[in-house]
C-alpha cells in the first residue's frame, strides 16, 4: 500500500512536469530538477514510513500533491535559468501549494491520523518552496533574499555542530503563520508587479518575522539544553 501510494506521488510529480513541457516549456535542466525532487521526497517519505512503522495516511496524500506542485515550481524555477518562463504559471502552482498547505493539516485532524512524520512531511515541503521562491525572487532584488528561503536549511545545518538544535521545540502556531507569510509575499512578489520599493519593504519584513520566528525557537533550544530528550518533549508538548 505504501509503494503504490507513493508511486501515485512520483507520478503525480511527472504529471506535472509533463503538463508544464506542454503547454508553457521546461529546459533539460528543469526536467532533471522536477524528477530529482519527485525522487527525493518520495524516498525519504518511505524511509520515514517504514522506521515509524506506518503507512501513507489522507492528509499525507495532499502533501504528496503540494510536493508535486512544488516540484513544478523548481522546474520552472531552473528554467527560468535559461530564458523567460511563464510567470503565470510559476504563480498560479505555488499558489495551489499555499492553499493546500491550510488543507493537509485539517484532513489529519479530521481523520484522526495526525503524526509527527506527516507534521515534518508538510513542514520540508512548505521548506522547499520557500527555497526555490526566494531563489527566483533572489536574482530579482538581490542575494539577501536567499536567507529567506535558506534558513531552515542553516538551522539543520547548525544542529551539526550544536546538537542541542536538533532537540524537539514547543509547536507553535505562529511558526505556521510566518511560513506562509513567506510563501505568499515571495510568490506575489515574483511576477515584479509592485513598485521596487514596496517589493524590497516586504522582502525584509519577511525576514524580519523569519528571523523572530526561528529565533525564539532557537532561544528555547539554548534554555533547554542539556535536559533529557524524554523530559524535554514533555516540555515542548505542554506548551502547545
Amino acid at each position: 500500500m505504501v509503494r503504490a501510494a507513493l508511486g501515485i506521488g512520483f507520478a503525480a510529480g511527472l504529471a506535472v512536469l509533463a503538463g508544464l513541457s506542454l503547454t508553457v516549456g521546461l529546459t533539460f535542466g528543469g526536467w532533471l530538477v522536477g524528477i530529482a525532487v519527485a525522487l527525493v521526497v518520495n524516498g525519504l517519505l518511505a524511509s520515514g514510513l517504514a522506521r515509524a512503522g506506518t503507512t501513507v495516511g489522507p492528509a499525507d496524500r495532499v502533501t504528496l500533491l503540494r510536493a508535486a506542485l512544488v516540484g513544478g515550481v523548481c522546474a520552472l524555477i531552473v528554467s527560468s535559468i535559461s530564458g523567460a518562463i511563464s510567470l503565470k504559471a510559476l504563480v498560479v502552482l505555488a499558489s495551489v501549494a499555499l492553499i493546500l498547505d491550510g488543507v493537509d493539516g485539517r484532513v489529519a485532524r479530521a481523520t484522526g491520523t495526525v503524526s509527527a512524520l506527516g507534521a515534518r512531511f508538510d513542514l520540508e515541503t512548505d521548506a522547499l518552496l520557500i527555497l526555490a521562491l526566494s531563489c527566483y525572487d533572489a536574482r530579482l532584488f538581490g542575494r539577501w533574499v536567499l536567507l529567506i528561503g535558506a534558513a531552515r536549511y542553516l538551522l539543520l545545518a547548525a544542529g551539526s555542530l550544536w546538537p542541542w538544535l536538533r532537540e524537539p521545540a514547543p509547536p507553535r502556531y505562529w511558526c505556521k503563520v510566518v511560513a506562509a507569510i513567506q510563501g505568499i509575499l515571495l510568490t506575489a512578489i515574483a511576477p515584479q508587479l509592485l513598485p521596487v520599493g514596496v517589493a524590497v519593504l516586504l522582502l525584509l519584513t519577511s525576514l524580519g518575522l523569519l528571523a523572530e520566528s526561528f529565533g525564539r525557537e532557537v532561544l528555547w533550544l539554548y534554555r533547554h539544553r542539556g535536559v533529557p530528550a524524554p523530559v524535554l518533549l514533555v516540555s515542548a508538548q505542554s506548551h502547545v
